[in-house]
């Protein structure tokens, strides 16, 4: 999603495992199968190329992903205008819905993690379903991002963190106010705007441009903060910043 954002076609990943001595080979295989059924859903033309693999008394795994822009200039975070109409390619908030629902439902008296069986997901609602998929099991969608950028994207960047901290970061690399209306942004909008990990795009696009995706709010000129919601500043849960949010106790 990093490369795609940029408008570069995902071409190649190298991978790095670290791993402990007891480490099963049905383990590796099975990473092994899921990165390559991933890249052939996601961006056929990217396959593993190589890494490394070693022994770790932690189990650590590094990807590395490369891109190709295939001759078209980058679209940076930096790239916003006043004016741009702000919009989102993906879902906004079942990723949040997915992590609330394990740790409701599948952790144990002392709060340990157990299997999300076939079974137990069996008993799930169609939306909670979906909800634990795109937590578990994530689906950017890198053709959107492509094509973002050949209809004319200003800027773009992955939302990975959530978006109320994604627009931030595009909002003062731009140097611009990013103003959101609630009304675009679902039945939830605090969930959309703080919930992270739906790994769609936050793209801009100018009055020109053909735009893809939902339209949910405009880039104005920089004032005292960098985005709004329904011009106001946004003082909810932002989204997650490894920075602020790790607990070293908890690991």
């Amino acid at each position: 999603a990093d490369v795609a954002a940029m408008g570069a076609r995902p071409i190649a990943l190298l991978v790095a495992l670290a791993m402990p001595d007891a480490t099963p080979v049905s383990f590796v295989r099975g990473f092994a199968e899921g990165l390559a059924d991933a890249c052939a859903e996601l961006a056929p033309d990217c396959a593993v190329e190589g890494g490394d693999l070693t022994v770790s008394d932690t189990l650590t795994i590094a990807v590395t992903a490369l891109g190709s822009l295939d001759g078209r200039a980058p679209v940076r975070r930096s790239g916003a205008r006043v004016g741009d109409g702000v919009y989102v390619i993906g879902e906004l908030g079942p990723a949040a819905k997915g992590i609330d629902l394990l740790f409701r439902r599948y952790t144990d008296a002392d709060g340990t993690p157990v299997a999300v069986t076939p079974e137990a997901r069996a008993s799930l609602t169609a939306a909670d379903a979906h909800a634990l998929s795109r937590q578990l099991a994530p689906r950017p969608p890198i053709a959107d991002a492509l094509r973002a950028a050949d209809a004319g994207a200003t800027a773009m960047m992955d939302i990975s963190d959530g978006l109320a901290l994604d627009a931030t970061r595009l909002a003062d690399a731009s140097d611009v106010t990013i103003a959101f209306d609630s009304a675009a942004l679902g039945d939830d909008p605090a969930l959309a705007l703080g919930g992270g990990e739906d790994h769609g795009f936050l793209v801009m696009f100018s009055a020109e441009a053909a735009p893809l995706g939902r339209r949910v709010g405009t880039v104005e000129a920089r004032g005292e903060h960098a985005i709004t919601v329904d011009g106001s500043p946004w003082t909810g849960r932002t989204g997650w910043d490894p920075y602020r949010d790790w607990d070293t106790g908890r690991g």
